[in-house]
């Protein structure tokens, strides 16, 4: 059995989605539908920055959006590939969601860019930049990082975001909580804290603010579900129902990404490969979750072409 992933915030680069248009038709199509719905060249930005404006949480999050899902249409319209009949499961990291929830047809690739684009903002402008802050831990699993949140607290928020894998945690909230956590590593048997260069804290509880807008958005946009089972980040486990989609999309906002449990749950129901669109960071972390599991990631011609020949 087979998984589609799709990458998260982070994976943005300038140059994305540049070779894929060039050789491609079916993927310059999928760019130009992503800046008519935004009102916005996008795919300029990605192909030629500059750099600090891509990483913008607002253009960055429909930009890898619209990367991961040029290079899943190309296999399907140029390889010929019904989405259906190769995955079993799909799952994304974060934002990833959203590109995964596209592919199993709960929304519309014009949809999913302008949600994004609500949810850029919404999250950017939930926190005034400064106040919050975010740490990966290395060497850490999940009971040493939530045992180290509540230390480094002291009454301020300091909560898991995301769950990576056995060995990567990112932990988010208030500044000073969070360089507390860092500066506390040793003392609950981590390897290393590393303040994160991101805009706002993610996935935590400051975040409410932009649950709420997403709450409002995605009220009004309409979905039939999803035909291929969405393993959501924050229950780690398949939705396809129209109405719990929208709610854990809202959970998500505040909550924490459950990727290592949604990896494990996905091999434990018999997924054994795993292949990410748009990007080469989630295939190491399904390594370290799922040794045995095989793995791809696909962001240029040759990879598709590549995917074809074992699909």
């Amino acid at each position: 059995m087979r998984a589609f992933i799709f990458p998260g915030q982070g994976s943005q680069a300038v140059g994305m989605g540049s070779a894929l248009a060039a050789a491609s038709p079916v993927a310059r199509d999928v760019f130009g539908e992503v800046d008519e719905a935004l009102g916005q060249n996008l795919f300029r930005l990605m192909a030629e920055g500059p750099e600090a404006d891509l990483t913008l949480t607002e253009n960055a999050q429909p930009a890898i959006m619209a990367n991961a899902l040029a290079t899943l249409r190309v296999l399907e319209k140029e390889g010929n590939v019904e989405i259906a009949a190769k995955a079993d499961a799909l799952a994304g990291h974060s934002l990833g969601e959203y590109s995964a929830l596209s592919a199993g047809g709960a929304f519309d690739i014009a949809t999913t860019a302008r949600l994004l684009r609500t949810r850029g903002q919404a999250m950017q402008a939930a926190v005034p930049v400064g106040e919050g802050a975010m740490a990966a831990l290395l060497g850490a699993d999940i009971e040493k990082a939530e045992a180290l949140a509540a230390a480094a607290a002291e009454g301020e928020v300091c909560t898991i975001a995301n769950d990576n894998d056995p060995t990567q945690v990112v932990i988010s909230g208030h500044r000073g909580a969070i360089e507390r956590a860092v500066g506390l590593v040793k003392d609950f048997g981590i390897k290393r804290g590393v303040l994160l260069p991101v805009s706002a804290p993610f996935h935590c509880p400051l975040m409410q603010p932009a649950a709420d807008a997403m709450a409002a958005a995605l009220a009004g946009t309409p979905t039939p579900g999803a035909f291929i089972p969405v393993y959501a980040n924050v229950t780690a486990a398949p939705v396809t129902d129209a109405d719990t989609i929208r709610r854990l999309l809202v959970e998500q906002v505040t909550g924490r990404v459950r990727w290592r449990e949604s990896i494990a749950a996905m091999w434990d129901a018999g997924i054994t490969d795993f292949v990410e669109f748009g990007g080469k960071v989630l295939t190491p972390m399904v390594k370290r979750i799922a040794p045995d599991a095989t793995t791809a990631s696909i962001v240029s011609m040759d990879d598709i072409e590549a995917l074809l020949g074992r699909i």
